[in-house]
């Protein structure tokens, strides 16, 4: 947890505020109890009411006081824990978002959706709770002491028994649920995953009648938690009781030492009752640590979670000084390219090499797992080549800022991906300052005009997470307006017109013509009718590129193309 202490330092003065108003309202408490104690001692026993109502106002204002320094400091401890929270959070959003897709892959969307909630809210707790606990308690116990000191020394020997005995109980409870704590962040990670994937994959769950087997996975998943839950509680349950047994046997030896103590005129009444006050402060200062040390662990446990995210080295580095290309060439180039996935000893491309210019269309076709997708994921640098060299503009894509390198790019990805708004904003994303006219024209390019302009408030229209109040061809036409409307110098469509009709499809690919004079076009498909009129055709088996050129040459002299093709379209449509 000390890692995170560095987003600590914005609230230094808020830091320095909250400790100056704990102290004064550490040492308020602690000069109550003798200000009783003069009452009793010089005012009850001598009968003096002037004394005791002068006494009294005393006490009511640093009571006052104390209330007021207790207000403070609770304001800047929350202050402090929620604002450190919100930079915690805003931190690990942006270290996720460097994330290449084999390290977001490799902790799960669930474990980051609860290490970016559950577990940042368990150390925001502790940061709020341990300003004031942490702080306070060790001024109030030590300055306890020896105010109790002062007051008897004899009698301080039952706070020599009492204080160990509760440190013990102390250690061993948060000994003991330590392990627990882990395990529960883990178990809400399935909990989570089980519940997301049961949300998101409603339909085909419906559909393929999965009810009752969800309802047992997330059961089976929900219980395991519980479980841990449970054990957790029962150890920290057997705190309290132990901790009033202790607490209470003190008051009880107190007043019974006390007791034959005043008995032989050894210390006075007033004395008595102030120790007494003096050492429940100490106790109740050791139980507020106590609890601390229980939630610690917890918060410890979810600190390691969120330096993980934190310590994992991107494999996606980021040129500290990145190139800009002064020439709009609009090309892409690969030489040479090989890419195999991290911990995977097979190649899924293998020396690639090819160049899309100015003002082409380029589609890549092949099979399924040929690596058609992966060979387009590597120009965004949603992955880095293993081997080899991918220019745009004639650059290394390794030697261009990321949002340099992206703002080149309009891309549509294979699943087409709407957020929650209306279906404006939906295409702004892609360019935030696009005017009505632009988003219009995009609209049109992409064929979505005429069923957002059928909609009762067309482009204002709002689209509901994940899409789901449109068909998928609909999002996949939305989904292309947003990249169109950005007007890159490099589109990539990921099989992204599988959804649309054959006469949909032909007079996109004729709109996109007009619109692409000054830029490049990849396009990855499966249906020969979207690629057969590219400017060239890349076609890959098995992670090899196995033929490059347009239809008529491919079918001449590609095997793999042929097959492809026959496979599609009748002898009579090849002719």
């Amino acid at each position: 947890m000390i890692k995170l202490f560095r987003f600590l330092k914005p609230y230094t003065v808020l830091v320095l505020i909250g400790v100056l108003f704990l102290f004064a309202q550490a040492m308020a408490e602690l000069y109550l109890p003798n200000l009783m104690s003069d009452i009793v001692n010089k005012g009850m026993m001598q009968g003096d009411t002037k004394y005791i109502m002068q006494v009294g106002v005393k006490m009511l204002i640093i009571a006052l006081g104390s209330s007021a320094c207790a207000i403070v400091s609770s304001f800047a401890a929350a202050r402090l824990g929620v604002g450190f929270a919100k930079d915690l959070r805003n931190s690990v959003f942006e270290k996720v978002e460097g994330y290449s897709l084999h390290e977001f892959e490799s902790i799960g969307t669930a474990s980051l959706i609860t290490r970016t909630t559950n577990d940042i809210t368990q150390i925001q707790t502790v940061f709020i709770m341990g300003f004031r606990f942490i702080l306070y308690s060790p001024i109030m116990c030590v300055g306890g002491v020896m105010m109790a000191m002062s007051k008897n020394k004899e009698l301080s020997i039952i706070l020599a028994v009492a204080i160990p005995v509760l440190l013990l109980v102390m250690v061993a409870m948060a000994g003991a649920v330590v392990p627990y704590f882990m395990k529960m962040q883990k178990k809400i990670d399935r909990l989570n995953l089980v519940l997301r994937e049961s949300l998101t994959g409603i339909r085909v769950i419906r559909a393929f009648n999965k009810m009752s087997h969800e309802k047992e996975r997330f059961h089976d998943a929900n219980k395991d938690l519980t479980d841990t839950a449970i054990r957790v509680n029962k150890i920290m349950a057997a705190m309290q009781p132990i901790m009033m047994l202790v607490f209470n046997g003190t008051t009880i030896a107190i007043i019974w030492f006390g007791g034959l103590s005043i008995a032989k005129n050894q210390i006075e009444i007033g004395d008595m009752m102030a120790f007494m006050q003096y050492t429940m402060q100490i106790l109740f200062s050791v139980i507020m640590v106590a609890v601390m040390f229980v939630m610690i662990p917890r918060a410890q446990a979810s600190a390691v979670r969120i330096n993980e995210i934190f310590d994992i080295k991107t494999e996606i580095k980021e040129p500290s000084t990145g190139a800009e290309s002064e020439n709009k060439q609009a090309s892409v180039q690969f030489k040479n390219v090989t890419f195999s996935y991290p911990g995977s000893d097979e190649s899924v491309l293998k020396n690639i090499s090819f160049e899309s210019k100015k003002g082409q269309i380029t589609a890549i076709i092949g099979g399924t797992g040929s690596g058609k997708s992966t060979l387009i994921n590597l120009i965004p640098r949603f992955y880095d080549a293993t081997e080899g060299e991918i220019l745009v503009d004639g650059m290394n894509v390794k030697d261009m800022k990321q949002s340099y390198l992206k703002s080149k790019i309009g891309f549509v990805p294979q699943g087409a991906i709407l957020f929650s708004g209306t279906i404006n904003e939906n295409i702004k994303f892609g360019k935030k300052d696009a005017t009505a006219e632009e988003i219009e024209k995009a609209a049109r390019v992409a064929q979505a005009y005429d069923f957002i302009s059928k909609m009762p408030d067309a482009f204002e229209s709002p689209i509901s997470q994940g899409g789901t109040n449109v068909s998928g061809g609909q999002k996949q036409r939305i989904s292309i307006a947003r990249a169109i409307v950005r007007r890159p110098e490099v589109y990539i469509f990921d099989d992204s017109l599988s959804a649309l009709d054959f006469k949909t499809d032909a007079l996109l690919r004729a709109a996109l013509k007009q619109e692409i004079a000054d830029a490049t076009v990849l396009i990855v498909a499966q249906r020969i009718t979207s690629v057969v009129d590219a400017d060239q055709i890349i076609v890959l088996d098995e992670g090899e590129m196995v033929g490059i050129g347009t239809h008529d040459y491919l079918l001449e002299n590609c095997e793999v193309y042929r097959e492809i093709v026959s496979s599609q379209l009748s002898e009579e449509e090849i002719k």
